[in-house]
């Protein structure tokens, strides 16, 4: 027995989607043997409102820590869902006290995947560039003390722009077969003491973002020279990376298919 707002069907169906969730206390996105994750998290709750087992499958892993303003997944089931108001309300209902919201839910064709039809992937970078930290923007941001010189910075991100080896910036841990990606544009916007990095791109490696903002701030505070960034690029060497910006800054922005 399914809710009264759904309808057995007898074709598989298949669901887009949109969610919203702050990673602080999860283990990342994806279904771990230990720890809380997000995609657990919401199969279990999709499942039980579905009455049937329920596999979501996400555009791609984040880490722990790590935000989401608008990830995408896609999921299928045997039931119709005819109600995609109600629905979502009852999903809602139950993830929001998980620092989980579902925005949107799409019915979409077979041939959909939330991962392999992806045309591109936007994250985002918070720092909070001021000598005091923020209540508000607690575990939201990257608090940086020292002022940081964002015309350097700039400059910086130019040389990450296109198609390169970006061995340099991929974690010992990173499965990807090759580290060959395609960075697309790089944005900076400033507010006030808010500097926001938004780095759009197909795909990325594993703690790719979060290793060029590293070498960013580096460039920032004046500790590297663009030059040596650009050698530190060329060498393909994680060694030679600056320490990864905290997850806590980082943000899942949009998937764009």
């Amino acid at each position: 027995m399914v809710h009264k707002y759904v309808k057995a069907a007898l074709l598989m169906n298949r669901y887009q989607i949109l969610i919203e969730y702050v990673g602080t206390n999860y283990s990342g996105w994806q279904i771990q043997k230990k720890g809380k994750t997000i995609q657990g998290k919401i199969q279990k709750i999709i499942s039980k409102i579905l009455k049937e087992k329920i596999n979501i499958i996400g555009s791609g892993r984040t880490d722990s820590g790590v935000h989401a303003l608008e990830q995408s997944a896609h999921f299928d089931t045997n039931t119709e869902i005819k109600n995609s108001n109600k629905f979502l309300k009852s999903i809602n209902h139950f993830l929001f006290r998980y620092d989980i919201s579902i925005l949107d839910l799409k019915k979409r064709k077979l041939t959909f995947h939330a991962r392999y039809s992806a045309k591109e992937r936007i994250y985002k970078y918070v720092i909070l560039n001021r000598k005091s930290g923020s209540t508000l923007k607690n575990k939201r941001c990257w608090h940086i003390i020292k002022k940081l010189n964002l015309a350097t910075m700039k400059k910086g991100a130019k040389k990450l722009i296109g198609t390169k080896d970006f061995s340099t910036f991929r974690s010992s841990s990173c499965s990807a077969k090759t580290p060959m990606r395609t960075i697309k544009s790089i944005k900076f916007l400033a507010e006030k003491d808010i500097i926001k990095i938004e780095i759009k791109a197909k795909s990325f490696i594993q703690n790719q973002v979060r290793s060029m903002v590293g070498c960013l701030k580096y460039i920032g505070e004046n500790k590297w020279t663009l030059q040596k960034f650009e050698k530190i690029i060329k060498s393909k060497k994680r060694t030679n990376c600056a320490p990864p910006a905290p997850a806590e800054g980082l943000f899942l922005t949009k998937i764009i298919y």
